[in-house]
């Protein structure tokens, strides 16, 4: 195995300063009606207002600034669900790079025609996480391309902990920090910036081998998952959970229903519009109201590029349909 770069919130600080004129520095959100659901304060960090609609264009740009300074020409390559490939393509189309997204085939429509908007070219591979690690190794090769990968990278994870920081600098005397797991680039990122303050990793039932890492000691893979929280479907990465396994206070997995309830909730009650991967630290609250009672919470909204075709699929059409209806008679 290569060996591992330290990284530490010295890492996120300059991530921060070479970041500074390239990102939005993205709204907390607040809402009454959702506090007094769960008799809690919560503060949502809204990075689906970040460029490209999720928190991935801070990792991506932090990675293409860095390839850029290293006198790096030509090629940037990832495989993405569809987040990060909409990132770095739009990284890439501001520094003057081609860019190239292994995409899974059934990915997210709205992510894959973000991609293609930015420049990027989309590579279809087969829908699993082994594919797509295969498929971009191939491309890489072929094109002698830079390789950005989504989340277990250096680079990447130290530009994601940016909202972190931005979220601890705007809010003070959180009791914890709530931050959805997928790859783990974001709840890594979040580590190693918010020194002194929990940090609680929210992942869903279909896809929680961070969850059984965590809980075992060792880490796990998933090849392949049908969770609606399509960003959320990836194996979390091996530097990320040597950060999860030292420093997370507790990694919570929660079901597919209390995620489309939480979206539903979430724009319903917050009037903004954010994806089951985000709204996940929601779902945590719902389904663990006791956990959170009387605290004051912070939340990471890591995107907003919704599929609505996935939510009107049974039996997330009938959930939907039923939360959005609640408190209206």
């Amino acid at each position: 195995m290569e060996s591992l770069q330290p990284l530490s919130k010295l890492s996120v600080l300059e991530a921060a300063g070479r970041l500074s004129s390239h990102i939005v520095s993205t709204p907390v959100l607040t809402s009454t009606a959702i506090d007094r659901s769960y008799q809690t304060t919560l503060f949502f960090k809204g990075e689906h207002l970040q460029h490209t609609g999720s928190f991935k264009f801070r990792g991506a740009m932090n990675a293409a600034l860095l390839a850029k300074e290293a006198g790096e020409v030509g090629t940037l390559c990832t495989h993405s669900s569809g987040n990060h490939g909409a990132a770095l393509a739009e990284a890439g189309r501001i520094l003057g790079f081609d860019v190239k997204v292994v995409m899974p085939k059934g990915a997210n429509a709205i992510k894959v025609n973000a991609v293609r908007r930015a420049g990027g070219e989309v590579i279809w591979c087969a829908a699993s996480n082994q594919a797509r690690e295969e498929k971009v190794a191939q491309i890489q090769r072929q094109y002698a391309a830079v390789l950005v990968p989504p989340f277990d990278d250096e680079r990447v994870i130290a530009g994601q902990g940016t909202a972190t920081l931005e979220l601890l600098d705007t809010v003070e005397q959180l009791d914890a920090v709530l931050v959805p797991v997928g790859g783990g680039g974001l709840l890594g990122g979040a580590l190693l910036a918010s020194e002194g303050v929990k940090v609680i990793g929210v992942e869903p039932d279909l896809a929680n081998d961070t969850w059984r890492s965590f809980k075992s000691g060792e880490r796990y893979g998933i090849d392949y998952s049908l969770t609606i929280c399509d960003g959320l479907r990836a194996s979390v990465g091996v530097r990320n959970f040597e950060l999860i396994r030292r420093q997370a206070s507790d990694i919570l997995s929660v079901s597919e229903e209390a995620i489309v309830r939480a979206t539903a909730q979430f724009w319903r009650d917050a009037k903004s519009f954010v994806e089951p991967s985000a709204a996940i630290v929601l779902a945590a609250v719902l389904e663990n109201p006791e956990m959170f009672r009387n605290q004051r919470i912070g939340a990471i909204l890591s995107g907003g590029n919704v599929d609505l075709s996935a939510l009107q699929k049974p039996p997330y059409d009938r959930w939907m349909a039923n939360e959005m209806a609640a408190n209206t008679q």
